[in-house]
C-alpha cells in the first residue's frame, strides 16, 4: 500500500480513541509500541502498511462488539465503518463479498433444488446451493463471505 490512506475528521477521531483505549490496557511493550505507532500515524493523518493492518484489527472488534456504537454514538460508527471499508483488509471483505453476490445472482430464476447450511470450524459455516443444475457451495465466517466452488 505505497499511496496509504488519508484519515481526517471524526474517522481519525474514533480511530485515535480506539487505539489509545487499547494501548492503555496492554502491557507488552511490543504490542504498545506498534499501537503508539498507529497513534502516530493517525494524528499525522495518514495510514499505511502495518498501521493500516493494525488499526483494521482494532476497528474491526470495536465494530463487532458494538463498543463504537457504544461509545462514539451511530455518527462515530459510521465515520469507523468508513474507514474500515478504505483499510486493506476491509476492502477485502468488501471484495469476497461482491465475487459472492455475482456468484448468487447466477441463479436467479432457477428453481431451488437444495440448500444446506453446516458448521465448518468455529464461527465459519458452508452454505450449499443447487439450483437448476448449478451447485454454488459458500463460506460465511468472521474473514468474511466468500465462494468456495462452483460446479454444474
Amino acid at each position: 500500500m505505497s499511496e496509504g490512506i488519508r484519515i481526517a475528521g471524526d474517522a481519525a477521531e474514533v480511530a485515535r480513541a480506539e487505539a489509545q483505549a487499547v494501548l492503555a490496557m496492554v502491557v507488552d511493550e511490543g504490542r504498545r509500541a506498534r499501537l503508539a505507532d498507529v497513534v502516530a500515524a493517525v494524528d499525522e493523518g495518514h495510514l499505511e502498511g502495518t498501521d493500516a493492518d493494525a488499526l483494521a484489527e482494532l476497528l474491526e472488534l470495536a465494530l463487532q462488539t458494538g463498543r463504537v456504537r457504544a461509545v462514539y454514538g451511530p455518527g462515530g460508527e459510521q465515520a469507523a465503518l468508513a474507514l474500515f471499508r478504505r483499510l486493506p483488509r476491509g476492502r477485502e471483505l468488501a471484495e469476497s463479498t461482491h465475487g459472492l453476490n455475482g456468484a448468487l445472482a447466477s441463479l436467479e430464476g432457477r428453481p431451488l433444488d437444495r440448500l444446506t447450511v453446516h458448521a465448518v470450524g468455529p464461527g465459519e459455516y458452508g452454505i450449499s446451493v443447487s439450483a437448476g443444475g448449478l451447485e454454488l457451495e459458500m463460506r460465511l465466517g468472521r474473514s468474511g463471505a466468500r465462494l468456495a466452488t462452483v460446479g454444474a
